[in-house]
């Protein structure tokens, strides 16, 4: 699924779970890094409007859909996706790595954080070892000479996956920088899914997710941070929508 904007192309390449694994368990048999990007729509209302974050999300290696919209867009131009958003993607990931003896890194949110976190991802990961945890200060630039450092840091304590939790545009660019400064580290940007497992944010019930609400439960919780994202995520739909069907329509005569 292709999604154009401006003059560039954000690609959704990783349509399946089963896809998602196979390139992890493979790049971790290489020994070779990756980074993981989760598109929605709130990433699209930021290319729009950044050509540096369209830059950034260039150098991901693989792109998920996370998000129901984009799910349906996919749909509607005739490539479906699977929905997989980042907080969902953190477990299977660090089973993966469990299982073939990769050490795991936490880094962004705060270290109240990624010490509940790692102790819950190594109780529920048989054999996950959590060897970094890095809580960065307020105002960190996350391509600048300190992010250089602490990726550094990562690289020294073995870590070859470091789950990036700092929200869109800083995790893509923390992980887009990771790439060339240590490329043999797998860095997913997965958002606020420490904070879920910490306890420290309440994600929406199950019966909330499965009918694609989770984005009124967020707002609900938060209004005065979200009302304006949402509404700008809100404008974007109607174009999405037409540029999908003329997709599928321009696949149909090809």
């Amino acid at each position: 699924m292709d999604f154009r904007i401006g003059d560039d192309t954000i690609t959704v390449n990783v349509p399946t779970w089963a896809v998602l694994e196979a390139r992890v368990r493979e790049r971790f048999a290489r020994r070779s890094g990756f980074a993981l990007a989760t598109i929605n729509l709130d990433h699209i209302v930021k290319l729009h409007a950044s050509e540096a974050f369209r830059e950034i999300y260039a150098a991901q290696d693989f792109v998920v859909a996370d998000g129901y919209p984009i799910v349906w867009m996919s749909r509607l131009a005739g490539r479906p996706v699977s929905l997989i958003p980042g907080s969902e993607a953190i477990l299977p990931l660090a089973r993966l790595a469990a299982a073939q003896g990769v050490t795991v890194a936490l880094f962004g949110s705060r270290a109240p954080v990624l010490a509940a976190a790692a102790e819950y991802l190594e109780r529920e990961v048989r054999d996950l070892e959590v060897v970094c945890q890095i809580a960065p200060p307020m105002g960190f630039d996350p391509a600048g000479p300190e992010a250089q450092d602490m990726l550094r840091e990562i690289a020294a304590s073995g870590a070859r996956l470091c789950f990036v939790a700092l929200g869109a545009p800083k995790q893509e660019s923390f992980a887009a920088t990771g790439r060339r400064i240590t490329p043999d580290i797998g860095f997913a940007s997965i958002g606020a899914g420490l904070d879920f497992f910490a306890g420290t944010q309440q994600r929406a019930p199950n019966w909330v997710r499965r009918i694609a609400m989770e984005w009124l439960w967020r707002m609900m919780l938060d209004p005065r941070r979200l009302a304006g994202r949402y509404a700008k995520c809100a404008l974007v739909l109607p174009g999405l929508a037409l540029r999908s069907l003329l997709l599928r329509l321009r696949d149909r005569r090809d």
